[in-house]
């Protein structure tokens, strides 16, 4: 009997740390926002956010592991990793300028979906009618956040689908190589990529922060982005994954109230609609894959 508020308090835990980084997402993407609007060029945000987290990742990891941890056997696999999360972060950046945060974290809620899609060519696990039904109704789901074809169509929006889609092939590969390679080597190799190779890109596109509140933003980019996901892994840690897994959704609230509290955007009728049959399909797909 003693074991069983244990259990309790660890799914508790699970439950908060994956609220917690549904928190910490947002924030971190209206600070990318504000630097935006505010004239910085994404490549510099997105090197402040990979570049921060490789940081954070090797003071956290290093004392631990030993530098050792950085021996990969899938070196190209993880560069390929760290390449397509840089690219699904510079995405979003630039599409936020443009867009409401809470319409992009909309959109972006298609990345298990995406999963879903291409787990049967690049992973052979089978699909199921059902599952490819709430696949097209989930995609429907982004049609009504985007509307085509209406004057709130931004293309924007098609660069956070471009973010969603490279986020989903990153987690794919991610489960490729969980049995091969620490969760901390690829974790640490996710922002290899951007934090070195859009070092290139700097001389051209710097620009000096012009207040302490910008440098504040800059730093705090890696900062929250890496505490996310350690909340998630923590969460993956003490609780199981069906448990936790659908309160990554509170990313899409979280980013709600940061849209209104930062920047003063609401979503409409359509917006919360769209959103409520994207997060519908979303939990159903990972409700039928945990039945196996």
């Amino acid at each position: 009997m003693n074991g069983k508020p244990a259990d309790g308090q660890r799914i508790l835990a699970g439950i908060l740390f994956m609220c917690g980084a549904g928190i910490l997402f947002p924030i971190m993407n209206g600070f990318a926002k504000f630097l935006g609007e505010g004239g910085y060029d994404s490549l510099q945000v997105s090197w402040a956010r990979t570049f921060g987290h490789m940081l954070f990742m090797l003071a956290v990891f290093v004392p631990r592991f030993g530098f050792g941890m950085l021996r990969t056997q899938r070196l190209g696999t993880q560069l390929l990793r760290s390449t397509l999360l840089t690219t699904s972060n510079l995405c979003f950046f630039v599409a936020i300028v443009s867009i409401p945060i809470a319409e992009a974290a909309s959109i972006s809620m298609t990345a298990p979906l995406v999963v879903a899609l291409l787990a049967l060519p690049m992973l052979g696990e089978r699909t199921t009618v059902s599952r490819l039904i709430a696949l097209g109704i989930g995609f429907l789901g982004v049609v009504i956040v985007i509307r085509p074809g209406t004057d709130l169509f931004q293309w924007a929006s098609l660069l956070v689908v471009a973010s969603a889609t490279c986020y989903a092939l990153y987690q794919v590969l991610t489960r490729r190589i969980a049995d091969v390679d620490m969760p901390e080597t690829s974790a640490t190799y996710s922002s290899l990529v951007g934090a070195f190779g859009l070092i290139l890109a700097l001389p051209f596109i710097w620009r000096t922060p012009d207040t302490l509140s910008d440098v504040a933003c800059f730093c705090s980019l890696g900062v929250l982005g890496a505490l996310g996901h350690y909340c998630v892994a923590r969460a993956m840690s003490h609780a199981p994954a069906n448990i936790v897994s659908p309160f990554q959704y509170m990313q899409l609230l979280g980013s709600v109230a940061v849209g209104y509290l930062f920047f003063g955007n609401f979503p409409d009728l359509l917006g919360w609609l769209g959103a409520a049959i994207i997060v519908g399909a979303g939990l159903y797909i990972g409700w039928s894959q945990r039945q196996k």
